[in-house]
C-alpha cells in the first residue's frame, strides 16, 4: 500500500546523518580503492558504478514514492535528472581542466575524485544558504528566477566557451604563486621536497576542479530549488547526480561533443525552471511595491508537469544532437 501524498517531508535529524554517513562511506570505499591501485577504467568497469549509481537514485525515489507520495517523488526525479544534466555540462570544463594541467590518465579518477568530494562540500553549504533565505524571505524567490532567466539566454546565445582552452581561476592562480610545489605527480595532495612540504600538481588540479564546480552550483542550486522546497531532497539529489559524475567523465569522454545542442537544451530547462520559480514568487509574494504586498492570483506549475517538461527537454535534445552529429558525419562535417 502507497503512502499518503505528502506535501512536505518531516525526517528525524538521524535520518539526515544516516543519509550522510552512508554517503561519506561510500566515497571513502572510492578514495581508498583509487588511492591503492591508479589506474584508467575500462567502460565495463564505469558502466557497472555508474549503473548502480543510477540504480540507487532510482530505488531511492520509487522508495519515496512509497512513503511519501507521488508529489515528493516526483520533486526528487526532477531535481535528480535537472542535476546530472547540469553535470553532464559540468564535463566538458572537466575535459579541458585535465588537459590544461596534462593530468596522467591513470591519475584522472583521483583528481576528480577529491574534486567531487570538494563540490560535495561547498554545494552543501549552498544547500544550508539556499534553505535558510527561503525560510526567512519569500521573495528569494524573484532572486532565484530571474538569475536563471538571464542566465538561460546567456547560454542560449552564446553556448559553451569559444575557447578550447581552460583559464585558471584567480584562486588558483594564487595557490600557484604563494605555495612551494613540485611537478613530480602522484595521489598525493602534499608532499615532502628537499626537506620541505610542497603542493602536488594533484592539489592544484583538485582546487581546479572545485572551484570550477562551485561556479556550477550558483546555476543548479537555485534551478532544483525551483522544483522542491525541501532541503533533504535538494541534498540527495545533489549526492547521487555528483557521486556518479567520475564514471560519466570515463564513460561519455568523446562523446560530449556529439551533444551539440546541449546548451541550448540547458538554456531551455534553466528558463523553463525560472519562470516556474517567478510564479511561485508571485504567488508567495510579500513585496509592498507588486499588488501591495498581497498574493498575486496565477497558475503555478505543478510538479508533473515539471518532471514531464524536464523529461521532454532533455529527450528532444538528446536526439536532435545525436542525429546532427551522424548527419555531420555522414556529410564529412567535423564537430570541432
Amino acid at each position: 500500500m502507497l503512502g499518503p501524498d505528502k506535501s512536505s517531508l518531516d525526517l528525524p535529524v538521524w535520518a539526515w546523518w544516516v543519509t550522510i554517513g552512508i554517503a561519506a562511506a561510500v566515497l571513502l570505499f572510492d578514495i581508498v580503492m583509487i588511492a591503492r591501485n591508479p589506474h584508467v577504467p575500462s567502460t565495463k568497469e564505469v558502466s557497472i558504478i555508474l549503473s548502480a549509481y543510477v540504480g540507487a537514485a532510482i530505488l531511492f525515489g520509487l522508495g519515496m514514492w512509497w512513503l511519501e507520495g507521488g508529489k515528493l517523488a516526483g520533486e526528487f526525479f526532477a531535481g535528480w535528472l535537472t542535476e546530472y544534466s547540469l553535470s553532464v555540462d559540468n564535463l566538458f570544463i572537466f575535459i579541458l581542466i585535465m588537459a590544461s594541467f596534462a593530468v596522467p590518465q591513470r591519475y584522472q579518477q583521483t583528481a576528480l575524485m577529491w574534486g567531487i568530494i570538494i563540490a560535495i562540500v561547498l554545494r552543501g553549504i549552498f544547500i544550508w544558504l539556499g534553505a535558510a533565505a527561503i525560510a526567512r524571505f519569500s521573495w528569494v524567490f524573484y532572486i532565484f528566477g530571474a538569475f536563471l532567466i538571464y542566465t538561460a539566454i546567456k547560454l542560449a546565445f552564446q553556448g559553451e566557451s569559444d575557447d578550447d582552452e581552460y583559464e585558471e581561476s584567480w584562486f588558483v592562480r594564487w595557490m600557484k604563486r604563494t605555495f612551494p610545489s613540485t611537478d613530480e605527480w602522484s595521489t598525493k595532495l602534499i608532499t615532502k621536497e628537499n626537506g620541505r612540504r610542497v603542493m602536488t600538481p594533484m592539489l592544484i588540479v583538485v582546487m581546479a576542479l572545485g572551484t570550477t564546480d562551485l561556479l556550477f552550483a550558483l546555476d543548479s542550486i537555485p534551478a532544483i530549488y525551483g522544483l522542491t522546497n525541501e532541503p533533504y531532497i535538494v541534498l540527495v539529489a545533489n549526492l547521487f547526480a555528483l557521486m556518479g559524475l567520475r564514471q560519466l567523465y570515463f564513460l561519455l569522454g568523446g562523446l560530449l561533443k556529439k551533444l551539440v545542442y546541449l546548451s541550448i537544451g540547458l538554456a531551455v530547462l534553466l528558463a523553463f525552471i525560472g519562470v516556474k520559480l517567478l510564479l511561485h514568487a508571485l504567488h508567495e509574494n510579500e513585496l509592498p511595491f507588486i499588488n501591495g504586498g498581497n498574493q498575486v492570483h496565477v497558475p503555478e506549475i505543478p510538479i508533473t508537469v515539471s518532471l514531464g517538461a524536464i523529461v521532454v527537454i532533455l529527450g528532444v535534445t538528446t536526439i536532435a544532437s545525436l542525429w546532427k552529429s551522424r548527419r555531420d558525419a555522414r556529410l564529412g562535417i567535423s564537430q570541432d
